[in-house]
């Protein structure tokens, strides 16, 4: 399907400056290194398949490929992940879209985890439906987890992984919208992008985030 290892390793081949910043990044993260990878969405079973919360679905469908289980613990739902020498904890927050940045602080503390070692998993309105972007910060563009992180850390520059959800709603309807589900035609591909979701997380981890944009932003 998607031969992420093939990638992976291919990439150490490139010429010039681009090809020797990533070959440098890539070396670098063949250390051992501990990432937090936060999915947001809301708690409850009304909100488990709506659009805004397609954050937890990446991580349900990356934590279910390793046969991972996800244990509830303070601020959110927790599991790790190996990938190669890598260790991932997966968290899905506890406390509701708009306090989220409460569970990454809390958890980036608990795992002494870096500020660049940290990405979210976001749903995203500018985006056509399983369109894939990553991003190493900006603008919150209007998303309230987002905003509630920025403050808590103080800043706005943490990787993001955009999942695109579209638009298609009339003039004031955007609340409905990305707290109503997906149609059977996005459903029709959502296992195919949710795997590229995984495939572009472990880049990350692996590979570092320029890689990763390199590699997977126009897929």
């Amino acid at each position: 399907m998607f031969d992420f290892l093939k990638k992976l390793f291919a990439s150490s081949n490139g010429n010039g400056k681009e090809g020797k910043q990533e070959q440098s990044e890539t070396e670098k993260n063949h250390q051992q290194m501990n990432f937090l990878i936060v999915g947001l969405g809301n708690i409850g079973n009304e909100y488990a398949q709506t659009r805004h919360n397609i954050g937890f679905r990446v991580l349900d469908a990356l934590a279910k490929a390793s046969n991972l289980v996800f244990e509830d613990k303070r601020y959110g739902a927790v599991t790790t992940l190996k990938v190669k020498n890598q260790t991932l904890t997966l968290l899905k927050p506890s406390t509701y879209m708009n306090l989220s940045g409460n569970a990454v602080r809390y958890w980036m503390n608990e795992k002494k985890i870096p500020l660049e070692n940290i990405l979210v998993v976001v749903d995203d309105l500018s985006l056509p439906f399983g369109q894939l972007r990553m991003r190493p910060g900006g603008s919150e563009a209007g998303h309230n987890g987002l905003k509630h992180i920025s403050s808590v850390l103080g800043t706005q520059q943490y990787a993001r992984l955009r999942f695109g959800i579209g638009n298609d709603f009339p003039r004031g309807g955007q609340v409905d919208f990305v707290l109503g589900e997906f149609t059977d035609e996005d459903l029709k591909t959502m296992d195919e992008r949710l795997e590229l979701a995984g495939e572009m997380v472990k880049s990350f981890a692996l590979s570092g985030i320029q890689f990763t944009m390199n590699h997977f932003n126009k897929k």
